[in-house]
């Protein structure tokens, strides 16, 4: 499926400000406050995230592609993997103390967050892969057309029915608007590593 088949068929946990179709882009305008985390450290739940999703098969994969052209603290967009208010995963980069992050944040009631630093990633066109198979989500990233690094695997329940597509958020300013640049869902991947 496209973008705009995406945009079409899949639903918004939250929607955003604006979602346009620019060329063979989805540019999606986040709201200011828009979030999604659940307790951990931080104390609060926000479950604002602009996600647009579709079901995603047992064993399956979804890939979302995005320019990393935002830069203010926080501002993030990714994929969403959603399974009810309190169980999901969100992968992608995020603005972090000044410097694009790649990560994850899985949450099964309360939200956990992986980074590393990715500075090189910076105005470049970014892919985060995730593959379902089984009791785990393999969750992978990488900047143009270089190999796909390994970001995090996470447990998924098998039997949970999962909805799946692109996400961004703006925790702490308005004004993000998200170059999408592609999004494909595919078989799972043949081997972990």
């Amino acid at each position: 499926m496209s973008l705009t088949g995406l945009l079409r068929n899949g639903t918004w946990t939250t929607p955003p400000e604006s979602a346009v179709v620019v060329g063979d882009e989805l540019h999606v305008t986040a709201t200011e406050g828009s979030d999604a985390w659940r307790h951990t450290s931080y104390g609060f739940v926000h479950d604002t995230a602009h996600a647009l999703l579709e079901p995603l098969p047992a064993a399956g994969a979804v890939e979302v592609g995005f320019r990393l052209d935002y830069t203010e603290q926080f501002d993030q967009a990714g994929l969403f993997l959603r399974v009810a208010e309190d169980e999901w995963v969100k992968a992608g980069v995020e603005i972090s103390d000044g410097a694009p992050q790649v990560g994850a944040v899985v949450t099964h009631g309360h939200s956990d967050w992986s980074v590393a630093p990715v500075t090189e990633w910076a105005g470049r066109r970014v892919t985060v892969r995730a593959s379902r198979e089984g009791d785990a989500v393999t969750v992978r990233a990488r900047v143009d057309d270089e190999p796909f690094r390994l970001v995090r695997v996470a447990y998924l329940d098998p039997r949970a029915p999962v909805a799946a597509g692109l996400y961004c958020c703006a925790p702490t300013r308005g004004g993000l608007t998200v170059r999408f640049t592609g999004y494909a869902r595919t078989d799972p991947d043949a081997a972990l590593h």
